[in-house]
């Protein structure tokens, strides 16, 4: 008995040794996410490039971990799991309002004014409209993941204000593919009648040789919104030294790299702040998907 409460107490002092330990031997790795809104390994390529970019640029271990969903991205973001992540709209929303102190520091040129694009099967027979295509009433349509702003906030938003109903009782069937490679997939292939997609997402989708201009195209743009963007916690100074925000905000300016912009894609990034967001803040109030 007393060899065995021995080994209990051993183990249970090896096992304290490792919880406590072990972290610290990250407590210097600065570790960012950013939402899953394309395929997982095109995301890891791209962004284990930009890791290797900010360790250098920083002078500190920089980590890229990948996360399943939107809000699994907002959970580890609120549990500083992560110290920065690239956001959309929506996420980074929510995200601040569940960090106090933590910013928008800085988002791509093109995000000043992020569209949509609704996109249609050729068998709908839609076909590209400057005015919002109602045609799409009772058809199926998809939208990307639930926390979206390009997939889904913005979407919904537009199908309300034009429809007057919520989605459900516009369309046939809703469905959320989970990312917009995904919903240009299940358009493209007639799972989907129609969807709605990050016009950035499309394009690449275009240049990689993924959409068949026979099977599947624009039919309606939105107006511009604000959207991606990267947002850094603010205890990042407390952790590391005084002034690591502004050092990763010009360090986010400052990539210039074309194979890492283009990664993105985007032109270049320029400076962004928490105030720039207010028009998705009070989107996403006013169709109730957050309080």
């Amino acid at each position: 008995m007393y060899f065995l409460r021995s080994a209990l107490l051993s183990a249970a002092a090896c096992f304290l040794l490792f919880v406590t330990v072990v972290p610290n031997a990250y407590a210097d790795t600065f570790v960012f996410t950013a939402i899953p809104d394309e395929d997982e390994g095109r995301l890891r390529e791209r962004f284990d490039k930009v890791a290797v970019y900010l360790s250098r640029a920083l002078g500190v271990e920089t980590k890229y971990i990948p996360v399943k969903s939107y809000a699994a991205a907002v959970t580890a973001f609120r549990n500083n799991q992560v110290q920065l992540a690239w956001f959309g709209g929506l996420s980074g929303v929510r995200a601040r309002n569940l960090v106090p102190g933590s910013e928008a520091i800085a988002q791509g040129f093109e995000d000043q004014a992020f569209v949509t694009y609704f996109i249609a099967h050729a068998s709908t027979g839609l076909k590209p409209s400057k005015t919002f295509p109602k045609g799409m009433s009772g058809k199926t349509f998809t939208f990307g993941s639930k926390g979206s702003t390009s997939g889904r906030l913005m979407p919904e938003y537009y199908v309300r204000e034009n429809f007057k109903m919520a989605p459900g009782k516009v369309f046939k069937r809703v469905g959320f593919s989970g990312n917009h490679s995904k919903t240009i997939a299940l358009v493209q292939s007639g799972a989907y009648q129609v969807g709605a997609v990050n016009f950035k997402v499309w394009q690449n989708e275009i240049r990689l040789g993924k959409v068949d201009p026979a099977k599947a195209s624009i039919i309606w743009k939105t107006p511009p919104y604000p959207d991606y963007q990267w947002t850094i916690r603010g205890d990042v100074d407390q952790r590391w030294s005084a002034g690591f925000k502004q050092k990763v905000r010009q360090a986010l300016l400052n990539m210039t790299d074309p194979d890492l912009l283009a990664s993105f894609p985007r032109k270049s990034f320029i400076p962004a702040s928490n105030t720039d967001y207010q028009p998705i803040l009070d989107v996403a109030k006013q169709i109730k998907l957050i309080d």
